[in-house]
């Protein structure tokens, strides 16, 4: 078994992939451009509104697109229920912790934790090497703790605040922390993907880290180097704002480097390998606990009372960890960065999380995923064919599949003996699964990574997408080795 980052498990051996030969390909593709179709006509009419709802009815509807499709091979409707429900199942992890962010977000703002961080960044980072520095922050804790999940949930989302206080685009911001995670995340030994690639190739877990690192560096450097000269086109906010920001925030929290111990301790539990779930409750009880002792004016205020007493302090702290709670300011600059949605504001991410397991769990039943994995195969015959076929292959299923998991899982089983058969190494496959399937997860709104960072970060995925350089640069770049014919190892031969 391989924990995920949602604190479940994801089965290896036993992960089946179910094979409809009777189901041909325009049948397997049908549902997934009738999904496409209604989707882009949704985003037309609806816009930044698409993720509101409409999104996820759509998502519905291209369930019961793939169900008629289903129906028509004669798929019973039990079997296809029993999918969806093994897919839902498998995102229990998943909504556990983005309700539990949700509830971590309220606390570490009355608690001071995340404006904290806000007032000494502003401080040391300036707008010329925020990106870069937000990139490599991000890195440092995503290698550290083997979660870009996680490290969006902490440092990522003060990053988002001090970038907004900066007057840079979120977009931006949320591009560098993403790419930053995304690195560590794959580099990591500790991540789960990285475990899971190699072992779905046949191959080791550190002959795959050195390898995959071939295509992994080149590209997080290009990252670099482009967000050093974004850097450079960013107009400063002045000093004279900055220091009304600061001044702002001290007036409304008690500002103070303890604060910094909780985040800490939240990272160092990771490390430890604390299950996420447990170490994010950590961290919100924690804030809980340090905005009595610090902010006891914030969390009464909060609550409209006018003295902080036992009732209030419990009813402060509740309300930040599920509700919607705003920190009053005069200033209209700081009025978003002292609002937290708490556990609430997590809902929607979710509703959009179960819509797309209902279509890939249908997609899954009528054997639509194994049939467009099938069919890939056999359009190349060479090697840089088969490489961009995997590549293909891994991207299409973060899209239908919605999870990242799968888009490793499938291809690494189907394509495991073709890359043998062509006498490559595993390492070549396994690397080809991460710099495609890895990665490109959140720039899909509807995968579960890409609901989980926009929803957490505050900032949807059609903003950050283009400035996720790392992320969309990784496949090409893994293409690019290949056509070139640039470290791709052979089988030994006996």
């Amino acid at each position: 078994m391989q924990h995920n980052k949602n604190g479940s498990k994801t089965t290896i051996k036993d992960e089946k992939i179910i094979v409809n030969k009777e189901l041909n390909i325009w049948e397997a593709l049908f549902p997934v451009l009738a999904l496409v179709a209604m989707l882009a006509y949704n985003v037309f009419v609806f816009g930044d509104d698409a993720l509101s709802g409409s999104n996820q009815f759509v998502l519905l509807l291209g369930g019961a697109v793939a169900a008629f499709v289903g129906f028509r091979n004669k798929i019973s409707y039990k079997f296809m229920i029993e999918e969806v429900a093994e897919n839902i199942k498998s995102t229990a992890g998943a909504i556990l912790i983005l309700l539990m962010v949700g509830a971590l977000a309220g606390t570490w703002l009355i608690s001071g934790i995340i404006p904290s961080m806000i007032y000494y960044g502003l401080q040391v980072l300036n707008p010329t090497i925020f990106l870069a520095a937000c990139l490599i922050i991000c890195a440092i804790i995503s290698i550290a703790t083997g979660s870009s999940w996680t490290t969006s949930a902490t440092v990522g989302i003060a990053l988002i605040g001090i970038g907004e206080a900066l007057g840079i685009s979120l977009g931006m911001t949320a591009g560098a922390v993403l790419s930053g995670a995304y690195f560590g995340d794959k580099m990591s030994p500790m991540s789960d993907t990285t475990n899971l690639a190699p072992a779905m190739a046949g191959t080791d877990l550190f002959t795959h880290i050195k390898y995959m690192a071939y295509t992994t560096v080149p590209t997080i450097v290009i990252t670099l180097i482009i967000f050093i000269i974004l850097g450079f086109t960013q107009n400063s906010t002045g000093e004279a704002d900055t220091a009304v920001l600061l001044a702002d925030i001290n007036k409304a929290f008690n500002i103070t480097p303890w604060l910094f111990l909780v985040p800490i301790i939240v990272v160092l539990l990771i490390i430890k390998k604390t299950p996420p779930l447990a170490a994010l409750l950590a961290g919100t009880i924690l804030g809980g606990i340090f905005a009595l002792i610090f902010q006891p004016e914030v969390v009464a205020q909060i609550t409209g009372a006018e003295e902080l007493t036992f009732t209030t302090a419990y009813k402060g702290i509740m309300q930040a960890i599920t509700v919607k709670t705003s920190v009053a300011t005069e200033n209209a600059a700081l009025a978003d960065l002292f609002t937290a949605g708490g556990m609430a504001k997590m809902l929607g991410t979710i509703w959009l999380i179960l819509c797309a397991m209902v279509f890939g769990g249908i997609m899954d039943a009528i054997g639509a995923l194994a049939r467009i994995s099938a069919f890939m195969l056999t359009l190349f015959d060479s090697i840089f064919g088969l490489f961009a076929s995997t590549v293909f292959t891994c991207i299409g299923l973060n899209f239908t599949a919605s999870d990242q998991y799968l888009a490793i899982l499938v291809p690494g089983k189907m394509y495991a003996k073709v890359y043998a058969d062509k006498g490559l190494a595993p390492e070549n496959l396994s690397r080809t699964l991460e710099d495609s399937g890895t990665v490109t997860s959140v720039l899909i709104p509807w995968n579960t990574c890409g609901a989980y960072h926009s929803g957490v970060l505050g900032v949807s995925v059609f903003d950050y997408a283009i400035y996720a350089i790392f992320n969309w640069l990784s496949p090409f770049m893994t293409l690019i080795f290949a056509a070139f014919k640039i470290k791709i190892k052979q089988l030994a031969t006996k």
